[in-house]
Order: structure tokens, then C-alpha cells, then sequence
């Protein structure tokens, strides 16, 4: 910042945000009504090759939309309540309890019992093998939304009590409108493309240590367009109040920062190598003891 300060010019809310996010959400809902007379296999091939895509491209959303980037930060009930809309697709409550415990990710970033996203050592230990650890890909949206429960439980919110209220609301609407098949399609979905799917290597590129020294990676292919620029990790972790939209600026700015840092180019390459290779596995992250910080 010292040195490029016109990067504070790239932080505040991105004005296209809710509107884009609004059209994918409005865009799962027409979905809903189109698969509702379909057979239970083109259910599931359309919740992977369709819908999952776009339920994980909307946590990505709700990722973004956490650092307050949809309304700014003087509007921070707006961006929480945006989220629970966001959420809606996905099938299950899911953006009040992200929000609670993300924030600890970039505070505590690898720290033990603090940051949830890092495996548990039964984890490490068990899914070592590649048969295991293809197993561990696959379940990997029931440990990402089951381990905060046992590694840092946190008291329930009234934020997370509205945004399972109103979830389960719209999934008993759908349901009353259009029968079972909408809800298995969004639920499936969103469980089919957080596991093995070409978009979830970003759960592994972003902090998995593939060359020893290097914490956190940044993605740059393609897969970006449809992430809200999640691959800039490097950057967003410097930067967090800056949009996704405007990451890539970062880059351009302060070349010199970004451009001599390993980095990945496939999203894919990084699940093959996750599984294939013995020294990658859940063990490969960077654990730390961090000193909590006193809450104001």
C-alpha cells in the first residue's frame, strides 16, 4: 500500500454484485420448475453438470458478500441479509454460520482450534491412501460443515436461526409447488460440486502447502469467471475488503508481488495431484498456535 496506495481506490462495495447474484438465484428458481416432472437420473446428471455449478458459484458469492463487498461496509445488515437470500439455492442454511467462522479464517489463518478449515487429525491420519483420500474429496462438504461443530463450537446466532427459518421456508415452498425433485436437485447439487468436481480444487489449492514454505496459493484459469475471482487467494487474503471483481487489478498493480509466487493453473491438475501424490494429503496444511484476539 506504501508503495501502490491506488490499490485503497479498488476497496468498497462492487455495485453489480446483487444483480448478478440475484439472476443466479432467480435462474435455480426456473430450474426448480423444469426439472420437477424429470426422471430421478437426469435429476442428479443436472444437479452436477448445471445446478451444482451454480449453487457452488453462489457459496463463492456468499463468501464475498462476508467481507460486506454487496453493500459496503456501512450497510452490514444489508449484506447479511443478502446472504441469506443467496443461500437459498444451495438447499440448506448455510451463509449466517460461513460468515461467523470466516472471519476467524482470516484472523487466525492456520491456527489450531481456532481456524476450522483445517482438517482434524483424524483426517490427516485416516484419508492417506488414494482410494482414502478420493473418499475424503467426496465427503468433503459433510467434514467442511460438520468440523467447525467439533473443532470450535460457537454458540447459535439470531442471524443463523433467521437464515435457517427462511431456508426452510422457500424448501417447504418449493416442495408444496413442485414435489420432492427440486429440493434432491438443489440439495444434490450443491453435495455433488463441493466434492469431486473440477470447481471444488479450490478448496485444496487455496492453503494446502504443495511446495514446502508457500501457505496460500492463487488460481489463474478460467474457472475464475464463474468463482467471483476466489482463485486470486494471495491477493483476497492481502486484501479481503476488495471485491472479487477488482482482484485481478491487484495483480496488475503490484506485479512484482504476485508474479515470482508459485501458483496454480488447474483446479483439476490440483485434485489429481491431491490424490496421486504421497507427500499431499489433509496433513498438508500449516498449523499454528495463535494468541486469541480480544473482541471489541
Amino acid at each position: 500500500l506504501a508503495k501502490y496506495p491506488e490499490i485503497k481506490t479498488l476497496m468498497g462495495p462492487d455495485l453489480h454484485l446483487k444483480w448478478i447474484v440475484s439472476g443466479m438465484v432467480f435462474v435455480q428458481f426456473l430450474a426448480c420448475y423444469l426439472v420437477k416432472d424429470l426422471s430421478w437420473k437426469w435429476i442428479f446428471f443436472w444437479a452436477y453438470a448445471f445446478g451444482g455449478c451454480i449453487n457452488h458459484s453462489l457459496t463463492l458469492a456468499i463468501h464475498d458478500i462476508s467481507h460486506n463487498v454487496a453493500f459496503g461496509n456501512k450497510q452490514t445488515k444489508w449484506n447479511r441479509w443478502f446472504a441469506v437470500f443467496a443461500n437459498l439455492p444451495v438447499g440448506v442454511p448455510y451463509s449466517a454460520s460461513f460468515k461467523k467462522y470466516h472471519i476467524d479464517h482470516h484472523r487466525y489463518l492456520g491456527g489450531d482450534s481456532l481456524d476450522v478449515d483445517i482438517p482434524t487429525d483424524f483426517e490427516g491420519w485416516f484419508f492417506c491412501t488414494p482410494l482414502r483420500k478420493l473418499l475424503w474429496l467426496f465427503l468433503q462438504p459433510l467434514f467442511y460443515s460438520l468440523r467447525p461443530l467439533y473443532v470450535n463450537p460457537k454458540a447459535i446466532t439470531r442471524m443463523e436461526i433467521f437464515n435457517a427459518l427462511v431456508q426452510f421456508s422457500v424448501d417447504l415452498i418449493i416442495y408444496y409447488l413442485w414435489g420432492l425433485r427440486p429440493i434432491i436437485y438443489l440439495i444434490a447439487g450443491t453435495i455433488l460440486c463441493m466434492g469431486i468436481h473440477p470447481i471444488s480444487g479450490h478448496f485444496i489449492a487455496e492453503h494446502y502447502m504443495f511446495l514446502k514454505g508457500y501457505e496460500t496459493y492463487s488460481y489463474y484459469g478460467p474457472l475464475n469467471f464463474l468463482t467471483f475471482n476466489v482463485g486470486y487467494h494471495m491477493e483476497h487474503h492481502d486484501f479481503p475488503s476488495i471485491p472479487g471483481c477488482r482482484l485481478p487489478m491487484v495483480k496488475r498493480i503490484a506485479a512484482e508481488y504476485y508474479d515470482n509466487l508459485p501458483c496454480h493453473l488447474s483446479w483439476t491438475r490440483v485434485l489429481w495431484d491431491f490424490v496421486f501424490d504421497d507427500s499431499i494429503g489433509p496433513y498438508s496444511r500449516v498449523k499454528r498456535l495463535c494468541k486469541l484476539a480480544e473482541e471489541s
